[in-house]
């Protein structure tokens, strides 16, 4: 798990600045604390951090064949190295290190831009390809990104050329973009708590999608493509429980490879568990595992995973946290390059940097929800739906008028809430999941903006690219669009991004096996009652798992990381909030509009804890990081 950076000039007479390319590689030695690498080929920069995992004396980057003419340089694992290693081995290519990442270098060198498809892993990468510059031609410059975007690449593209870097901040070290934020980047987060798609928060700066790769020369445009994306043209026939424990199983035995200490997360959930069970049936000796409770919660979770552990044979090592929200003020925002607003990026930075005491590497869980249909709101999404239908268009109509006549009960019993329900039994499948998946609705945004920043954003909406994604599969099944739009968007720009940034923020290697995209391939699209069943999800996932987890485990309520948002901003953080609205900008924030919620909820009138913890963070991303406004 690394960090690498470059840049690419135009002018193939000019060279690269090596302290520049040192500064930009310094921003991200939280990614790479154990080694550092910086060369420059003729207008090509490259540099690189290192978290030392497999290959720990010979896996050095910028990584090249041995002519010299094929450079690389690599985020992440490839856990299929030995096997591609081998076969390429038999086609007369010659190894000079143990690396994985080296078998990226002669699988561009046998397939060109296809690499990708023979890849399975984690991975972010850079190849310079300078094979015709002996004839006098330009260098090659292809980027990469896994298939689900576990491992994140950025990339700028200015007068002078093209940068790229695993975190925004390394390619802002450079200069040659303005730190301002984009204006419609502003509106996204409000509505859903974090920034994604191809726009970064930055203007100028984009994010390499998932599944997709860059090619560049200098004197040229950068053109980005396609390789790969989740099955969308028919569900899938119904899976059997030993299918999907054998390639549970292969998956994490993939993951099992390294030279450092490796262990796995574990809490009292099912996903977790499944990945430590089928690690207990691979490995020699005793499983390292790592269990949180927090202050803040029941602790039911741990004892759970404390049984767990002791069913497997597992080393538990465990710890009571105290979720310190000062983390969102003092620590957390240098290592966000961009507003998240996910408070759970809280416990999730303590939990790595428990783990990191103890591990080098750990497996989790992420993904057996978006997978396999876990989340509640998968659950709701399908009644509501089977309701919808049910109701015709006329029963619709009702509803719609229903849902906005009927009081906005926010303190009542959650059975007389039901402005919610009717609302989106009386509108689209789309637009009703759009609401699950977001904490402010585009007009309630709107009108924390400045008035003139309101006008300047126009027509503009987030949900229209939510709704393209859930619109892209040919498959008429609501589940599996919800699920499709949460994999190219929640699951890559929420879920993943936080636990990328908060575990390389203490140099930890996370793995999640479930994300595998041959996992994704083959349950994702399985037919919808084998997701969710009986009001729960993730049904043929228990079922495969009933021989070996307990029963507490497979059907326990559903936990997360809960954080007390409401009564962290009346306590701990409430001159820290009072501060932000107070120094937000003015441009960018109706402050009168703020100042009002601040109030009503410090008097307990209304629960405004998301819309003021977006807001804490925001301000604290905007110091933290020089932001200088908002982009023409």
């Amino acid at each position: 798990m690394c960090g690498l950076v470059g840049f690419g000039l135009h002018d193939l007479s000019a060279r690269p600045d090596r302290d520049l390319l040192k500064r930009m590689s310094d921003a991200l030695i939280h990614r790479g604390p154990d080694d550092g690498g910086i060369e420059i080929f003729g207008s090509i920069g490259m540099a690189f951090r290192r978290l030392s995992i497999i290959d720990l004396s010979g896996g050095h980057q910028p990584l090249s064949n041995r002519a010299g003419d094929i450079v690389v340089t690599a985020n992440g694992e490839i856990y299929n190295f030995k096997e591609k290693r081998r076969e390429l081995e038999s086609k007369g290519y010659e190894f000079l290190t143990n690396s994985d990442v080296e078998v990226i270098v002669h699988l561009y060198a046998e397939y060109g831009d296809r690499l990708v498809d023979h890849l399975i892993g984690m991975f972010a990468f850079c190849i310079l390809d300078l094979g015709d510059t002996a004839a006098g031609g330009a260098p090659r410059i292809l980027l990469g990104r896994d298939r689900l975007g576990i491992k994140p690449l950025y990339f700028a593209e200015t007068e002078s050329g093209l940068s790229w870097a695993s975190e925004p901040k390394a390619i802002l070290e450079r200069g040659e973009l303005a730190r301002e934020l984009r204006p419609e980047a502003l509106l996204d987060y409000m509505v859903q708590g974090y920034i994604g798609g191809e726009h970064s928060a930055w203007s100028g700066m984009n994010q390499l999608l998932p599944g997709h790769i860059l090619k560049w020369s200098p004197g040229e445009r950068a053109q980005t493509s396609r390789y790969w994306d989740l099955p969308k043209d028919e569900l899938r026939g119904p899976a059997t429980g030993d299918e999907v424990l054998e390639l549970l199983d292969t998956c994490v035995e993939d993951r099992l490879v390294s030279d450092v200490p490796l262990g796995a997360f574990l809490s009292g959930g099912i996903d977790s568990s499944a990945v430590v069970a089928s690690m207990s049936s691979k490995v020699s000796g005793s499983i390292l595992a790592c269990s949180v409770g927090f202050k803040e919660r029941s602790h039911d979770e741990l004892e759970i995973a404390r049984r767990t552990a002791k069913q497997f044979g597992a080393e538990l090592h465990e710890s009571i946290l105290d979720a310190d929200p000062k983390l969102a003020v003092d620590c957390l925002p240098w290592f966000f390059d961009e507003p998240l607003a996910d408070s759970s990026t809280v416990p999730t930075y303590l939990v790595s940097k428990m783990a990191r005491e103890h591990v080098t590497v750990a497996l989790s869980g992420d993904g057996g929800d978006e997978t396999f249909g876990g989340y509640r709101r998968y659950v709701h999404d399908t009644a509501e739906n089977r309701i919808r239908s049910a109701l015709g268009s006329f029963g619709q109509a009702a509803c719609r008028i229903g849902g906005r006549f009927y009081p906005k009960l926010d303190w009542a019993p959650q059975i007389f809430r039901a402005r919610t329900f009717l609302t989106n039994v009386g509108d689209s499948p789309a637009h009703a999941y759009w609401r699950s998946v977001t904490q402010l609705t585009s007009g309630e945004a709107r009108s924390y903006l400045a008035p003139d920043l309101r006008n300047r954003l126009g027509e503009y909406d987030p949900f229209d690219a939510f709704r393209a994604h859930y619109d892209r599969p040919e498959i008429d099944c609501p589940l599996f669009r919800a699920q499709y739009a949460d994999f190219h968007t929640y699951l890559t720009d929420q879920i993943l991004t936080k636990v990328d940034r908060a575990s390389m923020a203490v140099s930890l290697e996370v793995r999640v096996p479930i994300l595998d995209h041959r996992m994704g391939e083959r349950f994702v699209n399985l037919p919808a009652n084998q997701k969710v069943r009986s009001g729960r999800g993730k049904h043929v996932l228990r079922e495969a798992l009933r021989g070996r987890l307990s029963s507490e485990v497979l059907d326990g309520a559903k936990r997360g990381f809960g954080t007390p948002l409401a009564g962290w901003i009346r306590g701990p953080l409430r001159s820290s909030v009072e501060d932000a609205v107070e120094t937000l900008p003015e441009d960018w924030l109706d402050r009168g509009r703020l100042r009002v919620a601040l109030s009503e909820h410090q008097s307990g009138r209304t629960d405004h804890s998301r819309l003021l913890w977006s807001m804490l963070v925001l301000e604290q991303w905007r110091r933290r990081h020089s932001v200088q406004g908002l982009s023409a």
